[in-house]
């Protein structure tokens, strides 16, 4: 709206002066920060990484800002972390799954700011989510694994508490076993951070029982990865002497020796559908929940007790 020169004058200017528009009066003067946040529970995880890089991008092409910060699987911290950004004018706000009390929903809900929640489901209408089906998919690995002949089953699962994704997953494994007359119990059951060396030394603590299970399904690739380490410094060969499954199917799973037999997630998918949803929702439009699709992705590290 201004002329060609004049244009040319200002840009000349903002390039000496290493001018930036402030922040605080552009948001005053449109009522809007063109920025999104997002609490996390740890940016650890590379499934979380992959999800925020693909969210970042989407907002970032509509000169939208994204802030993250994390929770550590903690509640309390997280309605501090979405306190903080809402003092900071976020105009919506991004979680992971489900679990936490309804008094940070209704900040958000009193603040009139919209959310989104990402990696689970839920049957809640006012709770708009982009996530797939844990529990499911679960199942389906379960499934597998036993298809494969495998009876002595157990599981290294993440830390339920706080976390309905870890709940989920335990509960369809627990699901597919039992309708096959199989139990998960401890001490075949255990939890574990998402950390190799947890995971390590739960899967020598399983590995060293007798009778020994055949199989180990884990709550993600992380504890997978640290379930083959545990086993070979037991002297065990994966698939022949145990078989290993994760789940999320990030860059790890295909990087170990073997490979991983997992469950693949569309985390960049969820993180850009969620942006989208969230910009929609900033201008005031209705959006609707997405549920995606898994996948099951056979390697090497699945074998079967047949000869």
């Amino acid at each position: 709206m201004v002329k060609a020169e004049t244009r040319e004058r200002v840009e000349a200017a903002v390039q000496a002066l290493g001018y930036t528009p402030h922040f605080g009066g552009r948001a005053l003067a449109s009522n809007r920060a063109n920025t999104i946040g997002a609490v996390i529970p740890t940016m650890e995880n590379a499934i979380f990484a992959r999800g925020l890089q693909a969210m970042e991008e989407e907002l970032s092409d509509h000169r939208i800002t994204l802030l993250v910060a994390t929770s550590q699987y903690d509640p309390e911290r997280e309605a501090k972390q979405v306190r903080a950004l809402l003092a900071r004018g976020v105009d919506a706000v991004a979680l992971i799954g489900q679990s936490r009390p309804d008094a940070t929903y209704e900040i958000l809900r009193s603040r009139g700011v919209p959310f989104v929640t990402l990696w689970s489901r839920t049957d809640d209408p006012d709770t708009p989510y982009v996530g797939f089906d844990n529990e499911a998919a679960a199942r389906a690995m379960a499934n597998l694994v036993m298809d494969r002949g495998h009876r002595r089953i157990a599981m290294i699962a993440g830390v339920t508490r706080d976390n309905d994704r870890a709940v989920a997953r335990v509960e369809g494994v627990k699901a597919a076993l039992g309708a096959r007359g199989v139990e998960l119990a401890p001490p075949l059951l255990v939890e574990a951070p998402y950390e190799l060396e947890a995971a390590t030394a739960a899967a020598r603590d399983l590995l060293s029982r007798s009778p020994a299970p055949t199989a180990i399904i884990c709550g993600n690739d992380v504890l997978a990865a640290g379930a083959l380490t545990g086993a070979k410094q037991l002297g065990l060969r994966i698939p022949d002497d145990v078989s290993i499954v994760g789940y999320d199917d990030i860059d790890l799973s295909f990087a170990v020796d073997p490979p991983l037999t997992t469950v693949r997630v569309p985390h960049r998918r969820m993180g850009r559908t969620a942006a989208a949803m969230l910009r929609r929702m900033i201008d005031g439009e209705t959006v609707e929940s997405h549920d995606f699709d898994f996948e099951l992705v056979i390697r090497r590290s699945l074998g079967s007790t047949e000869p």
